[in-house]
């Protein structure tokens, strides 16, 4: 960690490094509560898998890969939400079709574009060391965006998050409300690209979060504590990279994994059998106050 610190002081990769991790755990923190309160992660999944078809397209045309992406992920993750909503007897082999359909097409058209096939695993597992200062600029952009909407919604999120029917009962446009979550979630999925890509970001979304709910009794804490273990783990991982001399996505999607299984085994110790209950808050708290909604620890 010595060497990472001097490495930081001296070379500008290192701080758009940091700077990509800081970012990266905020947009963790916040989508990646959602995504483990609705148990949506195979969604996340499909969306992330999905999103190498915009960005061989956007490389194909000559335009940013970065809008590409982004535009692909939007548009699985309308797509996807319409189907879970209308379809959910046959949500898991339509996400799959969508899956493999994106990925392919990703393969395909990067393949064919000279001077990209070398992109092809950066796109996959991610580099960190590579964000430019303008992917910093997108990142906070999108960041900004995530922050906006859960700040104005984060009552109205929090309910259908955590009590879907509820929130449908209480008139709250709970399937709107539901697609702007996963469309929160697709964003997410391009800030996380870079740092440790697109096989790997479904990890990364959804381990702090599941770590946090075991360590945390209210949404606002498990939000903060998500973003805070996404931030150890990504510096944790960078440093194990540099040490190591090993791919840094690789590197902290490992130490992110050890990390949750950690805190797994902790608190399974200290939890006892007759405590454990169904994550969900107060349906009658949480409109008016989800920052002190209590949240109850459930085995995964």
């Amino acid at each position: 960690m010595t060497d990472l610190f001097r490495l930081f002081l001296t070379h500008p990769f290192i701080r758009h490094a940091l700077a990509a991790a800081a970012l990266s755990s905020i947009a963790c923190g916040i989508t990646g509560t959602f995504v483990v309160a609705r148990r949506q992660s195979y969604l996340a999944g499909g969306i992330a898998h999905t999103v190498l078809g915009g960005l061989g397209a956007a490389v194909f045309l000559g335009l940013p890969p970065l809008l590409g992406a982004l535009g692909a992920a939007l548009a699985a993750g309308l797509l996807i939400g319409w189907i879970s909503l209308r379809f959910s007897q046959h949500e898991d082999t339509i996400i799959s079709a969508l899956w493999s359909l994106g990925m392919a097409t990703g393969v395909i058209l990067l393949s064919l574009t000279p001077g990209y096939s070398r992109d092809l695993m950066s796109y996959l597992f991610g580099n960190i060391l590579m964000v430019t200062t303008d992917g910093l600029v997108v990142l906070a952009l999108l960041d900004m965006v995530i922050v906006a909407i859960t700040a104005l919604l984060l009552n109205q999120l929090t309910l259908v998050a955590f009590d879907y029917e509820q929130a449908a009962v209480r008139g709250l446009r709970a399937d709107a409300l539901n697609l702007l979550i996963i469309c929160m979630t697709a964003v997410t999925v391009v800030v996380l690209m870079q740092s440790v890509g697109l096989i790997l970001v479904i990890a990364l979304l959804t381990l702090p979060a599941a770590a946090a709910r075991r360590l945390t009794r209210s949404i606002g804490s498990m939000m903060l504590m998500a973003g805070i273990l996404s931030l150890c783990v990504a510096i944790a991982g960078l440093g194990v990279s540099f040490a190591l001399n090993l791919p840094a996505g690789a590197s902290i999607i490992l130490v992110t994994g050890i990390g949750y299984l950690l805190v797994l085994g902790m608190t399974a110790l200290r939890t006892k059998p007759n405590q454990a209950a169904a994550i969900s808050p107060d349906p009658n708290h949480a409109e008016e106050n989800p920052h002190t909604t209590e949240l109850h620890e459930a085995p995964e």
